[in-house]
């Protein structure tokens, strides 16, 4: 049965008694402004500097830690897979790098900017005071 309709439910005891509601546009989830990816570029960008100087502090401070044979015990070591953060401005991709530890000895680098578990920003408190503050 192509081309027939269903019967519209009568609306009988109110003012209005044929609807003129209509669907109104969706926009495409995949189209974003400019000005919001501007944003969430900057708050990559500013998270990844962030972080790297953490890394870069942590691994100052272990320079002394070296093996017998006078090589660095921790030392950089790539990054962890990507991931997202929620953020009031939008998911926001982030990479967290990581260190290896050559002696053993079990020392890891946790951000404290982002921590592990960290996968949304608390009404935006998580994130951005902290960031604020670099």
């Amino acid at each position: 049965m192509v081309g027939t309709t269903k019967p519209q439910p009568t609306l009988e005891g109110y003012a209005m008694e044929n609807s003129t509601l209509s669907s109104l546009f969706e926009p495409d989830a995949t189209l974003t402004d400019s000005l919001t990816e501007l944003l969430r570029k900057g708050a990559r960008e500013l998270i990844a500097h962030a972080v790297e100087s953490e890394l870069e502090l942590m691994l100052k401070k272990q320079a002394q830690n070296r093996l017998p044979d006078g090589r660095l015990a921790v030392v950089r070591n790539g990054y962890l897979p990507e991931r997202t953060i929620q953020t009031g401005i939008g998911d926001v991709e982030i990479k967290i790098p990581k260190v290896r530890d050559r002696s053993g000895s079990g020392i890891k680098f946790n951000s404290s900017l982002l921590p592990p578990y960290l996968k949304r920003a608390k009404s935006n408190r998580g994130v951005r005071p902290t960031l604020l503050t670099v």
